[in-house]
């Protein structure tokens, strides 16, 4: 799907990322060289490093961290594989928190509550899955490189129709 050849992207690749802004941009750079190497093309790559950003800002500033720390100085993880057709899936897990990851309708004027609608832009499909121990995985499966530029078609299509101002 995503114009690889399985055999030379890692099958998966996972790390611990602190449970903060830090390990974002860390993970981000990890995550486009290793696709890179692999023969991703950049459009899929763009949009999975985006979403990883998402999902770890996410996990940060709504879930705990990893394991038994709870003052926000342990780890998530971050991973991401493609399967042998290709699929690119990426994921990121942490300690769970008090609300489950949805969607939200923030205003126009507010700071943030979009994550999850552009993930939702981007992705294939995603979903939630409650693993051990009180864990929370986000996953999202990336699309590939035809669905993404028919996506951007629609967009700009959509963008260009309704900023066009009419004749009188």
């Amino acid at each position: 799907m995503a114009l690889v050849v399985a055999q030379e992207v890692p099958a998966s690749s996972s790390m611990a990322v602190p449970h903060g802004p830090a390990g974002v941009g860390q993970a981000r750079h990890r995550m486009r060289a290793q696709l890179r190497r692999g023969g991703v093309s950049e459009t899929v790559i763009d949009d999975a490093v985006l979403i990883l950003s998402e999902l770890l800002s996410n996990a940060c500033r709504h879930g705990r961290p990893l394991g038994d720390a709870l003052a926000g100085d342990g780890d998530v993880r971050a991973a991401w594989r493609v399967d042998p057709p290709g699929r690119l899936t990426v994921e990121v897990t942490d300690g769970g928190g008090p609300t489950r990851p949805v969607p939200a309708t923030p205003s126009v004027t507010a700071r943030g509550g979009r994550g999850l609608n552009i993930i939702t832009a981007l992705a294939h499909d995603w979903g939630v899955r409650d693993e051990a121990h009180g864990e929370v995985t986000v996953w999202v499966v990336v699309r590939d490189d035809a669905d993404a530029a028919r996506r951007r078609e629609d967009f700009a299509a959509r963008v260009a129709v309704s900023s066009v101002p009419r004749a009188s």
